[in-house]
């Protein structure tokens, strides 16, 4: 960011669930929930603010016939000022968020092409969700710009609540994917200049529970409530909604106790109907209306929802509560605020007895329209009602607790009407988006500018700045190892270097790769990343990019990093000639050294922004953040102006892994290390050669026909 004057444009990210301007299908499955809100209603109001050029929420695309057209539509505009714009990633149709990890860095990829496009970049990034704190990780790191970030939810804390719920460590493993979402949000926690939570509850017993727990980047900024679509019941005032309970409801004149929120059975919903079933008081006084998304057939929907329906209706049933409980199928998204005046105007009341709920937009939804509230007392409620002195916060397993809460507000005519007029004044004095949008953009002004022109404006050298395609490989396991595939590859090279630019990614420091090269009549590189991607030189003349040097230099400090693991038993420090001042590295031994994941921790616990890089089950190599060979050949095509997709990668060990991801087309040679490399097995645009060494580039050559079309075969997309 330039100054403070400087109008900001700001790149919201928000990968998975269906993101429209319009009739949001809240509660259509677990992706499709308060985050879509979140996001949409946090672009509106930032684009209000006078110091913001233009918002962009960034998304998925999807070509699905299961879903709606809009969800395909690349730009759809918002406001003046505000637009959703959606990227492709992977297979076309609609997919949940646990299976999009693989997708998440062609995502990236795609996202720099389209950035490149426009006028200038973001001034600042903000994900949302550990999937967007992935991609933003990454682009932040590539681009120089300024992160911000916003979990939502957090995986620890839900593997947590899943072992208590019974379940195996595999079977979330295998369900949720969870340690990569784990990994990825100790990753973002490292990386961002800002965590914004909405409630002190989510920093002191969420994101304590990370390895990189740093408070002090961390800013409580309560989401806002939309005041022109929630407000409290007029007089007389007649809601066409009030028609769909009338078949359910025996006597529809008494006040409703309004549960909604999707059907999860983390929501809860059970409990409640326990307490309202065995409480004949409760049934005296008011009716239930359950609100739990929308259905046609209950046997048609996934697993998750069919079964808490499924349980619900099983539960009315053996509590007989027929004429008692309305849980219609069907709601619009305009017509939830109708829903809340519905319930505000019969003198009900709102709860939401989630076993945990990170902030609860409904709870200032309900309030805002008048409604009391009983809510779940873990999590962002205790701060909700604080603010606003407008209910009650109970255990939400406590069938006794809820019951005498829903009985203190429906019985007694003046703890209502205190409770729904404070409610209307605490969300109108603490949580409305234009205050969100002023605590925002003042924080944002806090930030170190770190941006700096786009790299494509940079002038590339000239020996390299017409060929429109890029071979990249690592040297010991791909070029060393079999003379003649060798020789082969360097006779190709050098026929073909008016098309191709030819590059070399090494761990080795520079003079010893050189040295190598010399040795086995390699052919000196267009391209030398040496280092594990920390340095980079071009040409003959061996120019050293010194923007590159400045770029990973942020946050590094190696004195600070040898210490830390000093007297780490099992590590050994490699020789002077393996280190330089961006990389440290270590020999392993697996019998002495604790596992390697706990050496991650400590270096993240200790507040260090480092890539860890462990290869061949014997090697640690640690640089900056934004150093790897993967970025580093990312930044190199971008300076050179070569599509990514027009880069052939090549590799054999974990440390080439970030080259090989994304829109690159990669080539696994044969000679390959199995256990660092399995889970790139089924990706389509890496491809795992028979042939070991530079032998297996030359395959990967003819599979891709690089020399001409530079494609993945059609019968292998």
């Amino acid at each position: 960011m330039k100054n403070d004057n400087h109008k900001r444009y700001l790149l919201l990210i928000s990968v998975h669930g269906l993101i429209r301007g319009h009739d949001q299908e809240l509660g259509r499955d677990a992706d499709s929930g308060g985050q879509i809100k979140y996001v949409l209603d946090l672009a509106r109001s930032l684009a209000q603010s006078e110091d913001v050029e233009k918002v962009d929420l960034v998304t998925r695309r999807m070509v699905d016939p299961s879903v709606s057209e809009d969800y395909a539509m690349p730009i759809e505009e918002l406001s003046p000022k505000a637009r959703i714009i959606r990227i492709n990633a992977g297979p076309e149709e609609y997919i949940a968020k646990e299976q999009l990890w693989d997708y998440l860095d062609s995502f990236k990829d795609n996202l720099v092409n389209w950035l490149n496009k426009q006028p200038r970049m973001p001034d600042l990034i903000h994900s949302h969700y550990a999937d967007a704190g992935y991609v933003g990780v990454r682009l932040a790191n590539q681009l120089g710009i300024p992160l911000i970030h916003t979990g939502h939810s957090l995986g620890r804390d839900k593997r947590k609540r899943l072992l208590a719920k019974g379940l195996s460590r595999e079977e979330i493993e295998n369900t949720y994917n969870i340690e990569r979402r784990i990994d990825a949000e100790e990753d973002v926690l490292e990386n961002a200049d800002l965590v914004i939570t909405s409630t002190k509850n989510e920093i002191e017993e969420q994101y304590e529970l990370y390895n990189y727990y740093d408070p002090s980047r961390m800013q409580i900024i309560p989401p806002g409530t939309n005041l022109k679509q929630f407000f409290p019941p007029t007089e007389g005032e007649t809601i066409a909604f009030a028609d769909q309970l009338k078949p359910f409801l025996s006597e529809s004149e008494k006040p409703l106790i309004l549960a909604l929120s999707r059907p999860d059975e983390r929501k809860n919903f059970y409990t409640l109907l326990e307490a309202f079933g065995e409480s004949e008081a409760l049934q005296q006084v008011a009716n239930l209306l359950i609100i739990a998304g929308n259905r046609d057939d209950i046997r048609e929907m996934d697993t998750g929802a069919q079964s808490v329906l499924t349980n619900i209706l099983l539960l009315i049933d053996s509590y007989n509560l027929y004429g008692k409980v309305a849980i219609p199928k069907h709601h619009r998204p305009d017509e939830v605020s109708e829903i809340y005046r519905l319930v505000s105007a019969s003198k009900g009341v709102f709860i939401n007895p989630a076993l945990t709920e990170p902030f609860g937009l409904t709870i200032l939804e309900a309030a805002a329209s008048g409604l009391p509230v009983v809510a779940t007392e873990n999590g962002g409620p205790v701060d909700i009602i604080a603010n606003c002195q407008n209910g009650e916060l109970v255990d939400p397993l406590d069938k006794l607790a809820i019951t005498e809460a829903l009985l203190k507000l429906l019985q007694h005519k003046n703890v209502w009407s205190k409770a729904s007029n404070n409610g209307i004044e605490g969300v109108r004095k603490h949580y409305t988006w234009e205050s969100h949008a002023k605590a925002y953009m003042a924080k944002v002004k806090t930030l170190h500018g770190k941006y700096r022109r786009p790299l494509s404006e940079k002038t590339a050298p000239k020996a390299v700045r017409y060929r429109d395609r890029a071979i990249f490989t690592v040297l010991d396991e791909n070029l060393l190892g079999n003379q003649q595939s060798l020789d082969l590859f360097s006779d190709l090279i050098r026929k073909n270097h008016k098309d191709v630019t030819f590059g070399i990614a090494t761990g080795r420091r520079m003079d010893s790769a050189l040295a190598i090269m010399r040795k086995h009549k390699i052919p000196i590189p267009d391209v030398l990343v040496s280092s594990l991607g920390t340095r980079i030189h071009y040409g003959k003349a061996l120019t050293e990019d010194a923007y590159w040097v400045d770029h990973i230099d942020h946050d590094w400090n190696p004195q600070r990093v040898q210490r830390v693991l000093a007297n780490i038993p099992g590590l050994k420090l490699q020789s002077m000639k393996d280190l330089s001042h961006f990389k440290i590295s270590y020999f392993y031994d697996i019998e002495i050294a604790p596992p390697i994941e706990e050496i991650i921790a400590l270096i993240r616990q200790k507040e260090l922004t480092t890539n860890v890089f462990f290869t061949e089950g014997k090697l640690i190599d640690i640089v900056p953040s934004r150093a790897s060979k993967g970025q580093a050949l990312r930044y190199v095509a971008q300076r050179l102006d070569i599509p990514i997709d027009h880069v052939l990668a090549a590799g054999g060990s974990g440390a080439d892994e970030d080259m090989m991801r994304g829109n690159t087309l990669a080539v696994i040679v044969g000679n390959r290390h199995q256990e660092d490399l399995s889970e790139l097995e089924d990706h389509e645009r890496i491809y795992f050669a028979n042939q070991a060494h530079a032998g297996g580039i030359l395959e990967a050559i003819e599979y891709y026909d690089f020399l001409n079309t530079c494609k993945v075969p059609e019968e292998n997309q």
